[in-house]
């Protein structure tokens, strides 16, 4: 077994060395994010999170759909649970391409890595390309509102935005899926921001937790909490009348989505019983 291991690992290197891996348009890097950034995550996911996933089956095999989820958690960790779910757990295995903030894709390092991993700017025509093409895109509408909202408010849904989502999964005539998260609430409680130090840093938001930034780099390991997903019944589009340039329209079905979440986390959250 582990001559196995050496032999794919050297034949991994030799792979990255020479540029003999595939990678898309959007500059997605299927091979690494399998063999490197899956591997790193995986004690997360199943070891520290203890990751309960149900509803896989809303989410098709093959063909595209629009994952639409909660966003949470201080560091958009629960971004890189809920790939990591339908990769390893899913039965076809699938990747999930995020639609990102442009902030990711400005900051050096960041935006190399969230492109490799699949993510692409969260804008509606690379939204509509990969839906396009059969991809299973994944979209958080509460942004920056999300991640950053204090502990106070924690499992309360922000805004969800214009409902660019579902233009975009309504012109592609494809199911959104509504995903419910519990847990990344409670990772980084969120008590504070030092705003001018964000202003700074060219940053959303410079969190204040109980342990960071007291405890220096020991405060940013996230606390162990207990993580359940539910990916719910999806909306087929292609059978709805609605119009995805008309904002009556893609404002109610957002509303509507965004509903079916905070009913499903409450739900989740009496079914979790306690945080750790």
């Amino acid at each position: 077994m582990w001559e196995r291991r050496i032999a794919d690992g050297l034949a991994f290197l030799r792979r990255r060395v020479t540029g003999d891996y595939p990678v898309d348009d959007f500059g997605f890097d299927p091979e690494l994010t399998e063999q490197l950034l899956a591997r790193v995550l995986r004690p997360l996911y199943r070891s520290w999170f203890r990751v309960e996933v149900s509803g896989l089956d809303h989410v098709p095999a093959d063909g595209a759909a629009l994952l639409v989820a909660n966003h949470s958690g201080t560091i958009a960790m629960d971004s890189l649970m809920l790939q990591l779910a339908l990769l390893d757990e899913h039965p076809a295995h699938r990747h999930l391409r995020l639609l990102g903030a442009d902030f990711i894709f400005r900051t050096p390092m960041l935006g190399e890595f969230a492109r490799k991993s699949g993510a692409t700017l969260a804008c509606n025509p690379d939204a509509e390309r990969l839906l396009s093409d059969g991809e299973i895109v994944g979209v958080f509408p509460e942004g920056f509102k999300g991640i950053g909202k204090r502990f106070t408010d924690r499992y309360k849904l922000q805004r969800f935005g214009r409902g660019g989502f579902v233009a975009a999964a309504l012109r592609a005539k494809v199911p959104i899926v509504p995903v419910s998260i519990v847990g990344a609430e409670e990772i980084y409680p969120l008590i504070g921001d030092i705003k001018p130090l964000a202003r700074l840093l060219g940053i959303p938001y410079f969190p204040v937790t109980p342990f960071f930034p007291w405890l220096g780099p020991l405060g940013a390991v996230p606390l162990p909490s207990k993580w359940l997903i539910e990916c719910g019944e999806p909306i087929d589009t292609a059978a709805l009348d609605a119009d995805p340039d008309d904002p009556a329209a893609v404002f109610g079905l957002a509303d509507q989505v965004r509903e079916t979440i905070q009913q499903t986390l409450h739900r989740l959250l009496l079914r979790r019983g306690s945080t750790f």
